[in-house]
């Protein structure tokens, strides 16, 4: 298994020591509701507490940690509650990415790149881990191809604690052919520059994945 709390192995800053933490959370490394222990995470990163504590600031600011009065900082547990919020998150933030794709003229390209993931997707058929990976950075490429420095910036949290879920997720989603084909109809109304049927098949798309791990 990779980890992703390891010695830096370049200057440590807040942002790199931040992103190494986001990794681990999504990943299980840390997982949800787990205390976070400084001294330790110090140790494993090869890096000052000082630095440390400003990464882990961030995160807090990003909602990917929580502090609890003469406890410590925690990784959020996704309560059903906060898994529909996600996902009501994410539906607006990736129905606007792909507005903004057809927007501006670029929904061919767009639409020929998403297409080759979804193909990638089709081919890990098999083998549920690589249609998941495939599947999150389908997502996480559409919201890139908007060009969108803010929407990225917030979907990056939201993809975090979307693998935070995953393994509920392949319990109750969908087999590998259904979401093949489910991603494939988005792509496709993308590159056809159709902004109705991409916003009405993103936004069906979440309502189906909030069901699934909500109903568990």
């Amino acid at each position: 298994m990779t980890s992703y709390i390891e010695p830096l192995a370049q200057e440590s800053t807040p942002s790199i020591i931040a992103d190494k933490l986001r990794r681990a959370i999504a990943h299980g490394e840390l997982k949800p509701g787990a205390q976070l222990a400084e001294a330790e995470l110090a140790r494993q990163l090869g890096v000052s507490r000082g630095p440390l504590r400003e990464g882990m600031q961030r995160l807090t600011q990003e909602g990917l940690l929580v502090s609890i009065r003469n406890r410590g900082l925690f990784v959020i547990d996704m309560t059903l509650g906060e898994i529909r919020d996600m996902y009501l998150a994410r539906a607006a933030i990736e129905r606007a990415a792909a507005s903004k794709i057809v927007a501006d003229g670029n929904h061919e390209a767009a639409g020929k790149e998403l297409l080759t993931l979804v193909r990638k997707m089709s081919d890990a058929e098999g083998d549920p881990a690589a249609v998941g990976e495939t599947d999150i950075a389908f997502h996480e490429l559409l919201v890139q191809l908007a060009a969108s420095p803010r929407l990225s910036r917030i979907h990056k949290t939201l993809i975090t604690e979307t693998r935070m879920c995953i393994q509920a997720l392949e319990a109750t989603y969908s087999g590998a052919e259904a979401r093949v084909a489910e991603h494939q109809h988005i792509a496709e109304a993308i590159t056809a520059g159709d902004h109705l049927l991409a916003d009405d098949l993103l936004a069906a798309h979440m309502e189906d994945a909030t069901t699934r791990l909500t109903s568990r």
